[in-house]
């Protein structure tokens, strides 16, 4: 995938998602003796800033995470130090996160600092080279300061959400005339959250591609080391569904480097998977494979990419 080219489409969405809500706010606005954001706004964006600074203690707590020594995960340290070094950002902290699913993710506040989190399925599942690619997949996310864009770009939706809502229900024990203004406002404030909220999924998709990238760039062979450590992750979490829901560890999922929820909805990529030998076998299967529409469809509503288009990408096929 053309770095550049995805930088560019990163910047559009984004200048799509703040034009749109500049506009419906703008809309909205000139409405305001009908009535007035100057009480909404701020109580959104105070209550996304708090959820912002706690929610690292939240996921150590959700996900039973906790720091990882030196002497338990060596080898993960010293990838840790070297990509820390080469990427010239402070060492973020390495953490266990007590989860039978194979995955990983990067998370923290100006409270908690920079964390890189590894599940105990994802020890039991990659290969030291695999792990690696997904750490640099993970400093991909910090150094691109991807928690704190996420977090801004949720707000958004938010504020129109709550907007709608509040409408609604102002608009029951007003006038009939200073109702039906609540009434648009509402819709509008409706549509804004909708439409912002699909951009907002797409927004995070792109962060995956460009942590990808990253990874590649970053990690030497990351090309086939992190191709093979996704389709590693997504055909055991497939597995792991059929035999205990997974749905309980998807509250944070947008974090996550794969989505567990998709792999147990079993859509139509996930289901066609074999059971090769070899996370480079199953590479080679979903790269044979071509996306259905309702690949398509499901990847509309994820916060990640869909495994084929992901692995087309990392090996320059689309």
């Amino acid at each position: 995938m053309n770095i550049w080219k995805l930088r560019l489409t990163i910047l559009g969405t984004l200048t799509a998602i703040i034009g749109l809500s500049t506009l419906v706010l703008a809309v909205i606005l000139n409405a305001i003796g009908a009535y007035s954001l100057t009480t909404l706004i701020p109580i959104v964006l105070i209550f996304n800033v708090l959820q912002w600074l706690m929610a690292p203690h939240m996921i150590d707590a959700f996900y039973r995470v906790h720091k990882a020594s030196e002497s338990e995960l060596p080898s993960i340290h010293k990838v840790v130090n070297e990509l820390s070094q080469k990427c010239g950002i402070s060492k973020p902290t390495l953490m266990i996160a007590d989860m039978p699913i194979a995955n990983a993710f990067a998370y923290g506040s100006p409270l908690t600092g920079n964390k890189i989190a590894v599940t105990t399925g994802l020890l039991k599942t990659l290969n030291t080279d695999e792990v690696e690619a997904v750490v640099g997949h993970e400093f991909g996310h910090i150094k691109h300061r991807d928690v704190q864009a996420m977090m801004f770009i949720s707000v958004l939706p938010s504020i129109f959400y709550y907007l709608a809502y509040s409408s609604m229900f102002a608009g029951r024990t007003n006038n009939k005339e200073k109702g039906s203004d609540l009434a648009i406002i509402g819709t509008l404030s409706m549509f804004a959250y909708f439409a912002l909220t699909l951009l907002s999924l797409y927004f995070s998709r792109l962060r995956e591609y460009y942590a990808d990238q990253f990874s590649v760039a970053n990690v030497e062979n990351g090309s086939t080391k992190l191709s093979e450590a996704l389709a590693g992750i997504v055909h055991s979490t497939n597995r792991t569904s059929r035999v205990m829901k997974v749905q309980a560890f998807g509250q944070f999922k947008a974090l996550f480097i794969s989505d567990p929820i998709r792999a147990e909805s079993g859509d139509a990529t996930m289901n066609q998977m074999g059971y090769s030998t070899s996370n480079k076998q199953l590479v080679d299967e979903l790269l044979a494979k071509g996306v259905t529409p309702v690949d398509s469809l499901l990847e509309v509503f994820s916060t990640h990419p869909n495994i084929v288009k992901r692995l087309r990408a990392l090996q320059n096929k689309q």
